[in-house]
């Protein structure tokens, strides 16, 4: 009796530390890529033009433009990216539906067919697919996640994305204008305030992913830092023949 009641209580705790984090859902690359490409283009933006020897009146103005312009044209792309992809999910299930309707034999054997060759004994994998098929929508669910390897009732929001778009994108640009609306007048501060917000964001990122915190933080620095001094010379450059 008492090793019943331990394995009982071990299968107990073995099923509530076995949790996943979430990898389907519909915000994470958004937030993630929105704040990423928010911080690196603004301040490649900003740089570039501090480069042409303006004013920083000039640096602030291109900056919060910049803020806006990247931050609408994020939404506005991840969702219709995110809705397309959708729109093109839900046209499959509707295949599939239809499939299911008029030939349910012909799917219940495909399905069948299907846990046999991942090992099941035939009668059982026969026995098991027609079970599963007495259900319509759990038939399609089930052929959906075989077959297509999606989740009917898991489809990413474009929404969700678009917000969560757009509002990631504007911190990220925001970091590197936040100085000059501060009262800096100098690009440095703003350099480095983007720089170190690329670090902590590559480190963050880090926890969702198998990278070491500092790996993923120094690569985003370094990235983002490349790109900074890239636009500045080529700011100076062209301000230079220019004017």
């Amino acid at each position: 009796m008492a090793i019943i009641e331990t394995e009982a209580a071990l299968h107990e705790a073995h099923r509530d530390n076995h949790t996943h984090r979430d990898v389907n859902g519909g915000w994470l690359r958004p937030a993630v890529f929105g704040a990423m490409d928010g911080l690196v283009s603004n301040l490649a933006l900003m740089t570039g033009v501090a480069g042409g020897s303006v004013s920083h009146q000039t640096v602030v103005l291109s900056g919060l433009a910049g803020l806006a312009a990247g931050a609408f044209s994020m939404a506005a792309g991840e969702y219709t990216s995110v809705a397309s992809q959708r729109e093109l999910v839900e046209a499959e299930l509707e295949v599939e539906r239809r499939e299911l309707r008029k030939h349910p034999k012909d799917e219940q054997a495909e399905l069948a067919a299907l846990y046999e060759s991942r090992g099941v004994e035939p009668k059982l994998a026969r026995a098991v697919a027609e079970q599963l098929s007495r259900d319509p929508e759990l038939a399609l669910e089930i052929h959906a996640r075989e077959e297509l390897g999606i989740d009917p009732g898991d489809l990413p929001s474009p929404l969700v994305a678009a917000v969560s778009s757009f509002g990631s994108f504007a911190l990220g640009a925001l970091l590197p204008v936040l100085p000059y609306l501060l009262g800096a007048t100098a690009l440095w501060p703003a350099v480095l305030l983007a720089l170190l917000g690329l670090f902590l964001c590559g480190a963050v990122v880090a926890k969702v992913t198998a990278r070491t915190w500092w790996f993923s933080g120094l690569r985003q620095l370094a990235l983002g830092g490349a790109a900074a001094g890239v636009t500045y010379a080529l700011g100076s450059l062209f301000g230079t023949a220019v004017g």
